[in-house]
């Protein structure tokens, strides 16, 4: 730790409050870097700046915190004396990083992330539109520098209050939210949102950390996402659901749902299914690695789906999509929510589902018949067994049933006509 600047104004507390009101106090650390007390014009506590000189001669301003005067400091918001002048002296250091030409604004380093994610990850545009709607509107102009714990914090609850945005055209401009979330499940449906956007945005600084352009994490590091906010609710059909819905598609659509009801495969991975991938002598349909966690996965048929499939294929070569619409052109994103919705509502099934529940009803139904989570979680090509346990694991628990089943009946006596499984 460098040695503190020493200066009898400004050390301690008592004599910071005897000093003149509206007035700033210049503390010289060393050659270009001054550290700034200011008392505020109508009393109460002061706060820390720092002062920086470029090289052109240029001063710059960067704030710190808020002074000891009145509460004790933490070191995060709220600084003593010899804390503010080794904040300062950080700052400073990462400044003369900026002047080099390195990225220092929160906009830089999201390009800078977003080229790296694209060569690296999937879902680049899912991760760019999130960028582009909820994060730089904020941020982009900020320097990493002077983003504070309290703000992100703000801006994070910010997120979770707000009404969730209307899906729109990608040519409008003007920006419609839906109603104000009141219920339990729509506020922590909000949550959970903010904590995805937030992985996001911590996601960007942490690249910049480890970039080297920035050298103090500790501003995002100290925020922790909304807890319980993304405790699953589940919904999956029932077979006779199943029944009403497949019966209530438009036969191009229906092929759809079938195929996630037998495969539980994503969207995605359906409309891009090529006929060389189904395997009707081994029974298998091969997901190529394009699927969201990039790797490749295998999923038998029974023999309903076998015969499903095989007319699927039948005259088909093997570069053909195995679903294609009505119009013979392949599925594209989003294609499904109308008919979907149009399904729901002709079979009655209410509240209506989305396609994505039924990738749900078929890892329920597996668990329901006793399959292990191991087993669930390879057929659906989760990373691991801890995403399928907080999905599945109370249908997969079969010992709480064993255990209420040897209960007495108290004398309450079943009605015959009722069939008890």
């Amino acid at each position: 730790m460098a040695r503190a600047s020493r200066d009898t104004r400004l050390e301690n507390r008592s004599n910071r409050l005897k000093l003149k009101l509206g007035t700033r106090f210049y503390v010289t650390i060393s050659a270009g870097l001054s550290l700034v007390y200011r008392r505020p014009g109508k009393g109460g506590s002061g706060s820390w700046s720092c002062r920086v000189k470029n090289t052109l001669g240029n001063d710059r301003m960067i704030r710190i915190g808020s002074a000891d005067d009145h509460q004790d400091a933490d070191g995060q918001t709220v600084f003593t004396y010899s804390q503010a002048q080794e904040r300062c002296r950080l700052l400073a250091k990462e400044s003369l990083t900026a002047s080099t030409g390195k990225p220092t604004t929160f906009q830089e380093a999201a390009d800078r992330y977003l080229v790296w994610y694209e060569i690296h990850r999937r879902a680049f545009r899912e991760t760019q539109t999130t960028v582009n709607a909820h994060i730089l509107p904020y941020w982009g102009n900020k320097l990493i520098i002077e983003i504070s714990t309290p703000e992100i914090r703000r801006w994070h609850e910010k997120l979770a209050a707000t009404p969730a945005r209307k899906r729109s055209s990608q040519f409008s401009l003007k920006i419609e939210h839906r109603e104000k979330p009141t219920t339990h499940d729509e506020k922590r449906a909000r949550k959970s949102t903010a904590n995805r956007i937030l992985t996001v945005y911590k996601a960007i600084l942490n690249k910049a950390f480890q970039d080297d352009l920035v050298s103090d994490d500790t501003a995002w590091r100290r925020i922790k996402p909304f807890e319980h906010a993304d405790e699953p609710v589940i919904r999956f059909l029932t077979v006779a659901e199943c029944a009403l819905l497949v019966n209530s598609c438009p036969p191009h659509f229906r092929s759809l749902v079938k195929a996630a009801l037998f495969t539980g495969c994503r969207y995605g991975e359906l409309v891009r299914l090529l006929v060389k991938e189904v395997n009707l002598d081994t029974q298998m349909v091969y997901i190529s690695p394009e699927s969201k966690n990039g790797k490749g996965r295998h999923i038998p048929l029974h023999r309903e789906g076998l015969d499903f499939f095989r007319s699927c294929t039948q005259g088909k070569t093997g570069e053909d999509h195995v679903f294609l619409r009505s119009d013979g052109k392949p599925w594209g994103k989003n294609h499904q929510v109308r008919l979907l919705k149009t399904a729901c509502a002709q079979a009655k099934i209410e509240p209506g589902i989305s396609f994505h529940e039924l990738r749900h009803t078929y890892a329920s139904t597996l668990a329901q018949l006793g399959t292990d989570l191991l087993t669930i979680s390879k057929l659906l090509g989760h990373a691991d067994t801890r995403i399928t346990a907080r999905h599945y694991a109370h249908l997969c628990d079969n010992t709480l049933k064993t255990a209420v089943a040897k209960l007495p009946g108290f004398g309450h006596q079943p009605d015959a006509k009722i069939s008890w499984i």
